[in-house]
């Protein structure tokens, strides 16, 4: 039975984010998974990609659009271990204003009524 919870050897070819499926694995650099796609985080207007909504063991995380290695058809390379992404927050307070304006932009999508 193969292993689920590390990226398999080749995960396909790179995809753009305007394809990417919710439900896609998560890996992070060391091949570990860290949960599976719930929400990709893009400007409609402008076609900009903000960050992912990741679905992990432990509740929602948001990964910025830095914090994304690779996007491929069978899986994403996040550069970071789930337990080192942030959870989504409406108060999100952050030196980094982008991180802080990503983090609303995440929770914003948690709570809408689906």
């Amino acid at each position: 039975m193969p292993d689920t919870d590390s990226a398999p050897e080749d995960l396909g070819a790179p995809q753009s984010f305007l394809v990417l499926a919710d439900g896609t694995p998560v890996y992070d650099r060391a091949g570990d998974r860290v949960g599976t796609v719930a929400h990709v985080l893009a400007g409609d207007q402008e076609d900009i990609f903000h960050g992912l909504v990741v679905k992990t063991g432990d509740g929602h995380r948001y990964a910025a659009a830095d914090q994304v290695d690779g996007i491929y058809a069978h899986g994403v390379i996040v550069a970071v271990p789930a337990g080192r992404l942030p959870e989504p927050s409406e108060d999100a307070a952050a030196e980094n204003d982008s991180l802080g304006d990503g983090l609303r932009r995440a929770w914003k999508w948690l709570v809408q009524p689906k």
